[in-house]
């Protein structure tokens, strides 16, 4: 290890943050595909991983930490004033609005200085409030406290938890006798997504993920008996790349047990009251297309790209799973993105033009529109446990709009507030502005970007502009109000969203659109719209600071090769930068189920040399770079923290310019970064200031 000074004893006074770690090159390659690839940081990623114990990956992590703590120090005032901003927009006890299931009103709350929440439940009929999980008390004592899944039993005595303690995604899924506040058995510590309870109480259906991290069965446990005595509903062996989960129609009936990866999808069901009996398979596997799966008035309600790229709603008995028939059929205008069935109503969640939609059908085939008064915003349908509310629980913000929560009354067609964020520090929306601007990509596309800036931000040309993207799986990000954002619009700055293909923003085309060979596609849509934005006079090159996270830490990477002139400041958070090598390698556990999503280049040469031409890692160049943040997590198992390790290291041997490069590995979390309400401010505070800093306040 070379390049940086010798610690003091605080860890922060003597670094000299012009001379950064370097970590040095050793010779390593290999060929495919007749073409030799040089890598030779291949060293950081330890051999033993996920156990990371070799001595010179951690003196360089160690390193690099401290370079970033060095430069935190410089600038410990302006992350206080940040936090301290932020969390005063935070309502320090806030609490969920109740919600019922059955006999019981369930929600959550914070106590005044807690970093994690407490959930609750009261008997409908009223009497004491009733503590059935206790976050604070789970995460006493630990650097990293997860609570992945919380699920009561049928019969309202029994509580199944999975919660991860390192930040690993391997979650311990254990039962909670509710009346003794104790746990009574753990079940597993490799467990995840939700767990599900037969009908009598006495049984939970859970995933498992193996060695990889790859969620591969589906098993269902017996209250009382011994785990090795687990019977194994599905374990999916056809499909390396596929992941297995389970889930429970709303009417109770029937447990889902589907596998897929990102483009294909399949799915099996069993009776709620006796899982041990054979899975019945609804339709085989079928390339590039997927269906979901719910059920009511004994018929299955399906939700599938099958015949329109937009999704289509159809149903069928349980009897005959394969023989669909259409209710709605699929429009290039409306993307159909979800659907619950309800008793009364198939709860239909959509997209037009970009914007939300929510309907309510009846199963005569009447229908009721949801609308909502902004010309841009976010709305979702919240859940209600029940199979048969009396209103129907819903989600919507705005870029200028706080989080409201509404109960939407059918009968009356009435919007019931019961809730709207409080922002204790205070919060005028009349004193922000937002709109949507269309800008045309070098194909002729039109990509939607949503902009909001305080009142009197001037489109000169001169502005400074926070730009955030994510752009894969299909994954939207959507109008919706942050409060954290007021940090940079009180200070001057405008913020925006690019809605750019790779997401399902404008719909699943939209997403197909940003994929596979298609993929450039989303880097280009970022850059055409940031110089859209200075074309329309919101900012200039060089005054833009652009952030995203995995897949969107790609993106950062990619356009920081392409455009370093564009930026004054990128963030790249866990950020799948090594995206080469990691899809030539099949033994980890983000590679075999992303190759529908990237392709892959293990088989393929043409994905092969694709992947190459734009992978972050793989490009780094000798040219000036702007000033760079890159994050990660040492436990992460999404994106492995040799990824922004080896690219910072790359970064540092290659560029041309002497701007402040930082890698920060967070050495007791994961993907997600730190746990605890206040410790992610400390990490926003982080972000905010490297861009005010460079770009300036």
């Amino acid at each position: 290890m070379q390049g940086f000074d010798k610690l003091s004893p605080n860890g922060v006074s003597v670094i000299n943050l012009s001379c950064p770690p370097k970590a040095e090159q050793r010779p390593h390659s290999y060929e495919r595909h007749g073409v030799t690839v040089e890598d030779p940081w291949a060293w950081l990623r330890d051999p033993g991983y996920p156990e990371v114990t070799d001595s010179d990956v951690l003196a360089y992590l160690k390193a690099e930490n401290a370079y970033f703590e060095a430069w935190a120090h410089q600038h410990r005032q302006l992350l206080d004033d940040l936090f301290e901003e932020m969390k005063g927009r935070i309502k320090e006890d806030d609490s969920s609005v109740p919600i019922r299931d059955g006999d019981w009103l369930y929600w959550w709350a914070f106590t005044p200085g807690d970093q994690y929440r407490r959930w609750y439940r009261r008997a409908v009929g009223g009497g004491e409030d009733q503590v059935i999980f206790d976050e604070p008390a789970e995460a006493d004592g630990r650097e990293y406290f997860r609570l992945g899944a919380l699920e009561v039993s049928p019969d309202g005595k029994l509580l199944a938890t999975l919660a991860d303690y390192d930040g690993s995604e391997r979650f311990e899924l254990r039962i909670r006798d509710l009346a003794t506040g104790r746990d009574m058995e753990t079940v597993t510590k490799v467990g995840i997504g939700q767990p599900v309870w037969t009908s009598d109480s006495r049984g939970v259906v859970f995933n498992e993920v193996n060695e990889q991290w790859r969620s591969y069965r589906a098993r269902y446990h017996r209250l009382g008996e011994p785990f090795e005595q687990a019977v194994t509903l599905y374990e999916e062996t056809e499909e390396l790349g596929f992941s297995v989960s389970v889930g429970r129609s709303h009417d109770r009936s029937f447990i889902l047990v589907s596998t897929g990866d990102n483009a294909t999808s399949e799915v099996r069901f069993v009776s709620a009251a006796d899982p041990t009996q054979p899975l019945t398979l609804i339709s085989p596997r079928k390339a590039n297309r997927e269906y979901h799966v719910d059920a009511a008035h004994g018929r299955l309600w399906i939700h599938t790209n099958d015949d329109h790229v937009n999704f289509r709603l159809a149903s069928a008995d349980p009897a005959a799973p394969e023989a669909w028939s259409t209710v709605v059929e699929g429009s290039e205008r409306v993307y159909i993105t979800g659907v619950v069935a309800y008793r009364d109503h198939l709860a239909i969640s959509s997209r037009v033009d970009g914007l939300d939609q929510l309907l309510l059908r009846t199963y005569d085939g009447e229908e009721s529109s949801i609308s909502f008064p902004e010309a841009s915003y976010s709305a979702s349908f919240q859940g209600n446990p029940e199979f048969a509310p009396q209103a129907y629980r819903l989600g919507y913000s705005s870029m200028v709009t706080p989080a409201t929560v509404y109960d939407y009354h059918p009968g009356g067609g009435e919007l019931e507030v019961r809730k709207v964020q409080e922002i204790p520090s205070g919060y005028d929306a009349s004193l922000y502005e937002t709109e949507r601007v269309m800008v045309e990509a070098r194909d002729g596309a039109q990509v939607p970007v949503s902009v909001v800036y305080r009142k009197g931000f001037e489109k000169n040309g001169t502005g400074k502009l926070f730009l955030y993207a994510y752009g894969a799986y299909g994954h939207a990000i959507l109008p919706a109000f942050n409060s954290n954002r007021m940090s940079l619009l009180d200070r001057g700055w405008a913020c925006a969203i690019a809605h750019i293909r790779g997401g399902d923003d404008l719909g699943y085309k939209w997403f197909l659109d940003g994929k596979l060979t298609k993929r450039t596609n989303t880097f280009n849509d970022f850059v055409d719209v940031a110089k859209g934005l200075v074309a329309h006079d919101f900012t200039a090159p060089g005054r833009i600071a652009i952030n995203g996270g995995s897949a969107g830490g790609e993106l950062m990477g990619a356009v920081a090769n392409s455009d370093p002139e564009l930026w004054g400041a990128v963030i790249a958070d866990v950020p799948f930068v090594d995206v080469l090598n990691t899809m030539l390698d099949d033994t980890l556990p983000l590679t075999p189920g992303e190759w529908p999503e990237w392709g892959n280049p293990i088989e393929d040469k043409a994905a092969f040399e694709f992947i190459r031409s734009y992978s972050p890692y793989d490009n780094v160049r000798a040219q000036d770079y702007p000033p760079m943040l890159i994050t990660g997590g040492l436990t992460d198992p999404r994106v492995t923290y040799w990824e922004p390790a080896k690219w910072a290291a790359r970064l540092r041997a290659t560029r041309t310019d002497d701007n402040l490069l930082l890698l920060k590995i967070n050495m007791g979390a994961g993907h997600g970064g730190k746990s605890g309400r206040w410790e992610r401010l400390h990490e926003v505070a982080e972000t905010y200031a490297f861009m005010l800093t460079q770009i300036g306040e």
